[in-house]
């Protein structure tokens, strides 16, 4: 199987969605997919317990997508071999009563992770240049000063909270977060094989909405927030990358293999040496332990 290069999926100039392939041209067995992600989840693996040792960045690793693009089945197979004390997945759905009392940005702030983990959000904080520019009304229910009606949500306003997100970004890098964000790029096509999916066999109907039919209709509108929300956002200290998402185990391990190349260029990320007057006594505490 070809070689993944995470620069030929990483945004580092203005993209246009409806060029981007939504399936990659690589031939690979199911076999070939699954033996290559193996290797790359051990891997991320023993990385994160080097990185719990070390405690001096966290990694956030943010999915996006539409609805069937696979966030949920990504998370599970390409973090299974994580020790569970070093990752925590966050799902952001819309907001509760208690998040609503504060800034749109709070309730990301409070989920991210600790020095040595790793924190996925399946949906992030771009939900709020992206669902709320499909449906602005959402923006009400914050109670925001000036804004009284929908009317009130203009141009200005979006190209402000794109801003604070940028800066919410390069907050949080300076400070010993890496940022990885993944767009899985779904062709309409195969969401409407994957809703198929769900309602032809009765064990996957639970995952069915009728408002996941809704939300298609809005294809187009979400397609331009995503392609603008991406170009505005994708920056050197936290790129964004665009996964074909149509074969999902593919998607997988283009997203695995990404972090592990990525996470690389943090060469000192090492676990951390002995005390000089630890490691000088070993052979005494080994002679302690072995008399006792």
């Amino acid at each position: 199987m070809k070689a993944i290069d995470p620069k030929d999926f990483k945004v580092t100039d203005k993209i246009k969605l409806s060029r981007i392939p939504t399936l990659l041209g690589i031939e690979a067995s199911d076999d070939e997919k699954e033996e290559k992600l193996d290797k790359v989840q051990a891997k991320l693996s023993d990385l994160q317990d080097v990185m719990y040792s070390h405690n001096r960045y966290g990694v956030l690793i943010c999915l996006q997508g539409m609805d069937t693009s696979g966030k949920d089945s990504l998370i599970r197979e390409v973090f299974k071999e994580f020790n569970p004390r070093g990752v925590v997945v966050h799902s952001f759905k819309t907001p509760n009563s208690s998040e609503l009392e504060h800034d749109y940005l709070w309730r990301h702030y409070i989920a991210l992770p600790e020095k040595g983990k790793f924190a996925i959000f399946n949906r992030t904080h771009y939900e709020n240049v992206l669902v709320t520019r499909v449906h602005p009304e959402y923006v009400l229910a914050e109670n925001l000063p000036g804004i009284n009606s929908v009317d009130d949500i203009t141009p200005k306003f979006w190209k402000k909270r794109i801003n604070q997100i940028n800066n919410f970004e390069k907050h949080i890098t300076e400070n010993g977060t890496i940022v990885m964000k993944f767009f899985l790029h779904l062709s309409k096509e195969e969401q409407r094989e994957r809703l198929l999916r769900r309602l032809e066999e009765e064990k996957h109907h639970w995952k069915f909405s009728p408002g996941d039919l809704k939300e298609r209709e809005h294809w187009k509108e979400y397609q331009k927030y995503y392609q603008e929300a991406i170009n505005k956002t994708s920056t050197d200290y936290a790129p964004w990358y665009i996964i074909p998402a149509d074969d999902k185990d593919m998607a997988r391990y283009i997203v695995a293999k990404i972090i592990w190349e990525e996470m690389q260029k943090y060469t000192d990320i090492k676990e951390p040496e002995l005390d000089d007057k630890v490691k000088a006594n070993i052979e005494m505490y080994k002679k302690q332990l072995e008399e006792k």
